[in-house]
């Protein structure tokens, strides 16, 4: 099977720390705090996740219990955390993760699922946080976004996360109001868009890496370039079912300016399965007329970091994405510690 990247950050507990690719590349998370254990499942109290995240002190957090854990509001998580959900199976449902004014933390191989009420994300990163990873999780059914990256955070990495049953799959930068987005940089890659309808993801205003991701079956339109935002669509598989157009690209008038813009995207290497089309008929979609003389300044991650694991986009690629994203049965690893009070030197 087509090798996926980082396959040795599972050496060893703290491996993860630093290993991030793209644009959450310094993210640590708990790497120089000692190891918090969670062990119930309860939404509060001694031992349990919640306690774990609104503690101040770096973490690297790990669960000795496998289920679900219900929330009953959002979980706030502090900076410097490492939420490690590799050796059992752990599912977030009712509310989600409210990453907020925090930095240097880590989300890996955790299940949600089924969260409920308003403006609820399974994931939310906002405002002004920065240095973030979300590894491996699956992501399904809640009742507003999976992830949403928004009000000035920036310095995001996406990756090997599964996302399905679902409408809205990522937003990228919140309203045309919010200028401050225009910090927001973010990767996604080798990440599996399964059905979901649209947002893979859906950008204003920040800087995007995609690559070799793998987007079927959307029911809107796989990626969406808003005010001034630049995507980078680089050898993602595209498999289209009964909706056709990959890229779409909407105008909306920043707060600061007089005139509407819509987004650019420049796509490398993308495959386009099933009459998947970059653009429609009239190839308005390929070329918005508002970013025709912008296409030229499209980013290149080369000028932000220098190199990632990109493979060609291939039919091996997307099988590979089918089984190797989302929440994985792999056994934590080793780090040598001792137990003391929950909390591990």
């Amino acid at each position: 099977m087509l090798a996926l990247p980082y396959a040795d950050v599972d050496a060893t507990l703290r491996g993860l720390a630093s290993r991030a690719e793209g644009f959450g590349r310094a993210t640590v998370g708990g790497l120089h705090g000692e190891v918090y254990r969670v062990t119930t499942l309860a939404d509060n109290g001694c031992g349990s996740l919640r306690e774990g995240c609104r503690k101040s002190e770096p973490l690297w957090i790990v669960f000795e219990v496998s289920g679900t854990i219900h929330l009953q509001s959002r979980l706030m998580v502090s900076s410097f955390k490492t939420i490690d959900g590799r050796g059992q199976r752990v599912k977030i449902t009712g509310k989600g993760l409210l990453l907020y004014q925090c930095e240097h933390v880590i989300v890996c191989n955790l299940e949600f699922e089924g969260g409920r009420g308003p403006d609820v994300d399974a994931i939310q990163i906002k405002p002004n946080s920065r240095h973030i990873w979300i590894d491996r999780c699956s992501l399904r059914d809640y009742s507003d976004g999976l992830i949403d990256i928004t009000l000035g955070s920036t310095d995001v990495t996406v990756s090997r996360c599964r996302f399905s049953t679902h409408d809205k799959a990522m937003l990228i930068g919140c309203s045309c109001s919010d200028i401050m987005d225009r910090c927001i940089r973010v990767t996604v890659h080798h990440c599996f868009f399964d059905g979901t309808r649209q947002r893979h993801p859906r950008v204003r205003f920040g800087k995007v890496h995609l690559y070799n991701n793998y987007t079927r079956n959307w029911g809107i339109y796989a990626v969406c370039a808003s005010v001034e935002s630049q995507l980078v669509s680089q050898c993602n598989v595209y498999e289209a079912g009964e909706r056709k157009l990959v890229f779409m690209y909407l105008t909306e008038k920043p707060a600061d300016r007089e005139e509407g813009a819509c987004g650019c995207i420049r796509s490398e290497g993308d495959l386009f399965l099933n009459g998947a089309q970059s653009c429609s008929p009239g190839g308005t979609e390929a070329l918005p007329p508002k970013a025709a003389a912008e296409t030229q300044t499209v980013f290149d991650f080369r000028d932000f970091y220098e190199s990632c694991s990109i493979q060609p986009a291939s039919v091996e690629l997307k099988e590979a994405l089918q089984l190797c994203t989302g929440w994985q049965p792999i056994p934590r690893p080793l780090d040598g510690i001792t137990t003391k009070n929950n909390v591990t030197a």
